[in-house]
């Protein structure tokens, strides 16, 4: 593993943990020549399904473009950075589950929507907002009102 701070190859490892799920070994390293620590994360790579765009175009499935949007929605609320991981963890859990080869992103979109939705309803409107494309107030007032109506009959 290339140290991140002088670029040395040689490092050891000073501690190892798994996460809850035992999917992801965290691991501390220090560098034999700078003596700095870094972290690095090892997960088990599985193939996710392609992605049919709705231009019809397929692209690869990427977990750092999810995670960006979900941490830019999610942007100054009360959501850690643990929370958007364990979220994009079951999605993918579900992609797999479903043994497709290749889904509809508008799949992904509503998936990510309705978790959202669970974590903080400030950032599933600000997502929506980008995800649906809004033309206007009104259609963005609409988006509310159907949310809170969603609330009234949970309550």
């Amino acid at each position: 593993m290339k140290c991140p701070y002088c670029g040395h190859l040689e490092n050891r490892v000073v501690d190892s943990r798994l996460n809850k799920d035992y999917t992801i070994t965290r691991r501390r390293r220090l560098c034999d020549s700078c003596g700095r620590r870094f972290t690095t994360y090892e997960r088990l790579e599985v193939t996710m399904p392609m992605l049919i765009k709705k231009d019809g175009r397929r692209e690869a499935w990427d977990r750092h473009k999810v995670v960006e949007g979900l941490k830019k929605a999610c942007e100054k609320r009360p959501v850690s950075i643990e929370m958007i991981d364990e979220f994009v963890d079951e999605m993918e859990r579900e992609f797999q589950d479903m043994g497709e080869r290749e889904i509809q992103v508008e799949l992904v979109g509503e998936r990510v929507m309705a978790g959202l939705k669970e974590l903080d309803e400030v950032a599933y409107v600000r997502f929506a907002s980008v995800y649906r494309q809004f033309k206007d107030l009104s259609e963005f007032m609409d988006e509310l009102k159907s949310m809170l109506a969603g609330q009234e009959k949970g309550s």
